[in-house]
């Protein structure tokens, strides 16, 4: 009978074994960071700024809140709702003024009498406010500035207190706060 030659330069199967596993590891990492990269770069993120936000209150208790909403992100967005003090906002009581660029200096107060088709919303700036009746999209980009007429957890007492103004989107919220302050000036 003939003996069965082995090969003694060969690799042990243990060997073997933890190469194909480092492989198969190395692989699927690769495979992993390629769907990661693919997905992240082809989905647009959601993504306002809330800024300019104030709160005022005058000597008979009228109150309004204003705010300029930034679209930083890279899709459209409706806001869906807006809450002062955790107390949501009717659209009847909302304004809104739509731009294409951010606005650089803080907003002014309306006052009882205000008439929102030409309101000085800012510094030497007038526009032409509407009054939504559904959730208002805002287009990637843009900004929208929003005042709430009244709203219903603002009173005079709350002079110089944290109010809280969030913003609801489809997708998620955004919080900031404002101290409410006096609407009267000497």
């Amino acid at each position: 009978m003939r003996r069965i030659q082995r090969n003694k330069k060969a690799l042990s199967t243990v060997v073997t074994t933890l190469i194909i596993l480092v492989v198969s590891v190395l692989l699927a990492g690769v495979v992993t960071l390629y769907a990661t990269n693919i997905t992240a770069t082809r989905t647009q993120q959601e993504q306002l700024k809330l800024t300019k936000q104030r709160v005022w209150v005058n000597a008979t208790g009228s109150s309004w809140a204003g705010i300029s909403i930034d679209n930083v992100g890279g899709k459209d967005v409706a806001i869906t709702k807006i809450q002062i003090r955790g107390v949501e906002a009717s659209w009847s009581n909302v304004r809104i003024l739509r731009l294409s660029t951010s606005v650089t200096t803080s907003l002014i107060c309306p006052t009882g009498a205000t008439t929102w088709s030409d309101f000085l919303y800012t510094t030497g700036t007038n526009g032409t406010f509407s009054t939504p009746t559904t959730s208002p999209p805002l287009k990637s980009g843009d900004t929208m500035v929003v005042y709430v007429i009244g709203p219903d957890s603002i009173n005079l007492s709350d002079v110089g207190i944290a109010v809280g103004i969030t913003v609801f989107t489809e997708q998620t919220q955004y919080y900031v706060e404002a101290n409410a302050e006096t609407s009267v000036s000497a």
